[in-house]
């Protein structure tokens, strides 16, 4: 008998969508695949990049063949073409961009880019972890001799193209001075609000969007669209030694120019496109990659501007468009010749102007996100642009991102004013369709008549409603898992076979909390712990200790700051001090760090004589009893 908990085959529906999908797919001219092909010099021998601490076998940080299966013929429970892309993305070593630049692919979600300098390397985006950036680093030098990194710059705000960086230099190098680290202006700001201040509930949403903890195979985890998915190492928040505050500004980097081009609130709040005019060769970032990227992404981020993302790419056309000779990205690969340089750049542009101006067309006609993600289709121009396709983002989910940046998630119905919370609802539901047995009968019927949507949409009440309840656990499941065979969006499948695994395998129970790395902490200004503290504090505790006032004192980097609690929020301002504070509390930067990376009190500081408090030491002891912990694995598929 087969088990209900193992994956399913296509059903006859299933296959007859995909059929029908792969029937309207453009032909296939053979460029990509010479693309992802061209300037491949060699790849590493031995498939695993293991954890810094471990051995080789032990938890590897990343496996190169563990894609290899991507070879294989096309599987009935794989969309073709997400197969075609994630045999793309599965292609990984050292290539040759252009004559003075390489790149690593493969190695990492993400790319990473070498450039010859007068004396050593400029990188531009060192990868997510350090064992990955390390790992590319030692196959650059293996092939192409040794040489320094001299400058690293970095593309954009989010963890995937800063984190590896102490992978390609040496911390003490960095403190030292000795390497230029570029970025966009707000860069830090904008990495800590994404990757910190949010960043519990967004690593759990990844967990889904990336498909973390599911098999590598034909029936789990098949690629993210964006690249083959997150390694799991050692990351690092170094901050910028440079910052890029406006377009057409030079540098020379070890004896290479660069000029630059702003262009936030796009892929990122932070994010830069540049030019090397000496290479003719231009760098996208972010903006535009081999797929339709996320004007939204599902782990949750700032909305980002389609207007302004389309704006900013045809800048770069009409800057640098008629002098490269090649452009390249931080994913995907390269595009080569001056007029498939502005080809690709038209596309992208158009892409995202599309999915701007038909959505606010449709929202000022009066429709909702949900009737305006099922009207808007790409145009046959772009349809037949393979690297206009929704691997990573797709048309449905940005242009309901469209409407909230304009609207909000209020579409406007009075009922959605107040809604009943889930569970509340999703009971009210069941009962209003019959009761559970009445209501499983029909979801099995629409599911017998291939309707996956309704059923999965449906039967999200049922499993709120009653979370023990077997039978409709393991239906919903099988019904994301139909849709799963079908998306093209390589995490729309992830997000659809996580939540399928978690209904049947029920979700990890695991006492984890998620915190920022010591790595990371240390990169936090001193404002940026005390914002990252405040969120922690729960108001309605906190509440009942009344106002306080406090002084921090950190003697070894000479900083005060002044801590205020009000009606249950805190407020922390660096340089100031009151003058009759309810206690003085006294440690170092780097106590304070472990504060924040381990979960530690005040209270076990001052036990251990790493801290010290003037004053009323109760006051901030029960201060600290209010905080949150943040568990990494909280309910998404169940109440």
């Amino acid at each position: 008998m087969t088990d209900p908990r193992s994956p399913k085959p296509s059903e006859a529906s299933t296959k007859k969508a995909i059929e029908d999908f792969s029937n309207s797919l453009p032909i296939d001219s053979g460029t990509d695949a010479e693309n992802v092909a061209r300037g491949f010099i060699a790849t590493r021998t031995d498939p695993i990049i293991p954890r810094s601490e471990s051995s080789p076998q032990q938890n590897p940080v990343w496996d190169l063949s563990r894609s290899d299966f991507v070879n294989d013929p096309l599987p009935e429970t794989v969309n073709p073409s997400l197969w075609r892309q994630a045999g793309f993305n599965a292609q990984h070593g050292l290539y040759e961009v252009c004559e003075g630049i390489w790149q690593v692919r493969g190695f990492d979600i993400s790319t990473v880019t070498f450039i010859q300098g007068d004396t050593g390397w400029v990188v531009i985006d060192p990868l997510t972890t350090s064992e990955t950036s390390r790992a590319a680093y030692e196959l650059v030098t293996e092939h192409l001799g040794h040489r320094d990194v001299v400058a690293v710059i970095y593309t954009h705000s989010h963890l995937d193209h800063y984190g590896g960086i102490l992978g390609v230099v040496d911390q003490e190098r960095i403190q030292a001075g000795e390497i230029p680290i570029v970025a966009p202006e707000g860069f830090m700001v904008e990495a800590v609000s994404e990757n910190i201040i949010a960043g519990p509930a967004m690593i759990r949403r990844s967990i889904y969007q990336m498909g973390m903890f599911l098999p590598w195979s034909s029936t789990g985890h098949v690629d993210s669209g964006l690249g083959k998915g997150i390694a799991a190492g050692s990351s690092a928040l170094v901050p910028p030694t440079i910052e890029i505050t406006e377009t057409g500004q030079k540098l020379v980097l070890d004896g290479v120019p660069v000029e630059f081009q702003l262009t936030p609130e796009t892929e990122a709040p932070a994010e830069m496109h540049f030019y090397f005019p000496d290479h003719r060769a231009l760098c996208m970032a972010e903006n535009c990659t081999a797929t339709m990227h996320n004007v939204l992404t599902l782990r949750g981020a700032l909305v980002r501007d389609a207007l302004m993302w389309s704006r900013y790419i045809d800048e770069a056309l009409e800057r640098w468009g008629d002098v490269s000779d090649v452009v390249f990205a931080s994913h995907g690969w390269p595009h080569w010749g001056e007029e498939n340089v502005k080809s690709y750049l038209v596309c992208q542009r158009d892409l995202y102007r599309w999915t701007h101006d038909q959505a606010v067309r449709l929202l000022n006609l009066g429709e909702t996100p949900d009737e305006i993600a099922a009207q808007i289709e790409l145009p046959p121009g772009l349809w037949e642009d393979w690297l206009c396709h929704g691997y990573y983002g797709t048309v449905s989910h940005n242009v309901r991102a469209v409407y909230q940046r304009y609207l909000g998630w209020y579409d406007g119905h009075p009922s959605s004013l107040e809604p009943y919370e889930p569970v509340e609802s999703a009971k009210r539901y069941v009962e209003f369709m019959g009761g559970m047995d009445h209501f499983l009968t029909q979801a099995k019927k629409s599911y017998d008549q291939g309707d996956h949507r309704w059923v999965a949409q449906v039967l999200r009440h049922a499993v709120f409603a009653d979370p023990s309840c077997e039978e409709a656990r393991l239906l919903q499941a099988d019904a994301f898992e139909q849709l799963a065979w079908r998306a093209e969006s390589g995490v729309w499948r992830d997000v659809y076979l996580m939540g399928a695994q978690e209904l049947r395998q029920g979700t990890l129970n695991a006492e984890v909390f998620r915190r920022p790395n010591p790595d990371v902490a240390s990169g936090l200004s001193t404002q940026q712990v005390f914002d990252y503290l405040a969120i922690k504090i729960d108001g309605t505790k906190a509440v009942e200790l009344g106002h306080i006032f406090l002084n921090w004192v950190l003697p070894d980097v000479d900083e005060t700051i002044r801590i205020e609690l009000s009606n249950g929020t805190l407020h922390a301002s660096s340089g100031l001090t009151h003058d009759s504070p309810n206690a003085v509390v006294t440690c170092s930067r780097k106590q304070l760090n472990r504060m924040v990376s381990t979960g530690d009190g005040i209270s076990d500081l001052v036990a251990s004589n790493e801290a010290s408090i003037e004053g009323d030491a109760e006051l901030v002891f029960d201060l600290w009893k209010t905080f949150t912990d943040f568990p990494l694995l909280f309910n998404i598929i169940e109440p």
